[in-house]
């Protein structure tokens, strides 16, 4: 659930940046035309000198860079958060017994009943439960009920 909220969070990051590109474009166009414009008045008036440009003076273009650096950045970490695969450092803090039990659910394409899993480890109804329950605590797996038995899924 924390992978899908992290990609919802990162496809939202892209969105805001991309609209944010979007403005900053449409913003630095409308600068440069007041620019330019300003610059023809100032090139045309025989008093004034180039130096005396308010365009020139301006820290609007500085700021508008700024600002496409923040939009990029943000581009990025949307991309690196919704890109990202599912987070490996859950599985180094798992003990034996339940690094055992992911790769038997990763072999078997992330899921399998309950029972068939602890045919294969040779664990009591007890253990297996105790066991799934501190790993679905981890948000590792989930049980779904089926009938009179649990499909254990890896997440």
């Amino acid at each position: 659930m924390q992978d899908i909220n992290q990609k919802l969070f990162g496809a939202v990051l892209i969105g805001l940046a991309l609209i944010l590109m979007f403005v900053l474009i449409f913003v630095k166009i409308q600068s440069d035309k007041e620019g330019a414009f300003l610059c023809q008045i100032v090139a045309e008036s025989p008093d004034m000198s180039m130096a005396d440009c308010p365009a020139h003076n301006s820290s609007n273009s500085w700021l508008i860079m700024v600002a496409f650096g923040v939009a990029f950045l943000m581009l990025g970490a949307g991309a690196y958060l919704s890109l990202q695969g599912p987070k490996e450092r859950r599985t180094k803090k798992l003990d034996e017994e339940e690094q055992r039990i992911v790769e038997i659910l990763k072999q078997r394409e992330g899921s399998m009943y309950q029972s068939d899993l602890m045919k294969e480890l040779d664990y009591t109804k007890v253990r297996m439960t105790r066991t799934l329950d501190k790993m679905e605590s981890k948000h590792i797996l989930e049980r779904k009920r089926r009938g009179m038995t649990n499909i254990i899924v890896l997440k």
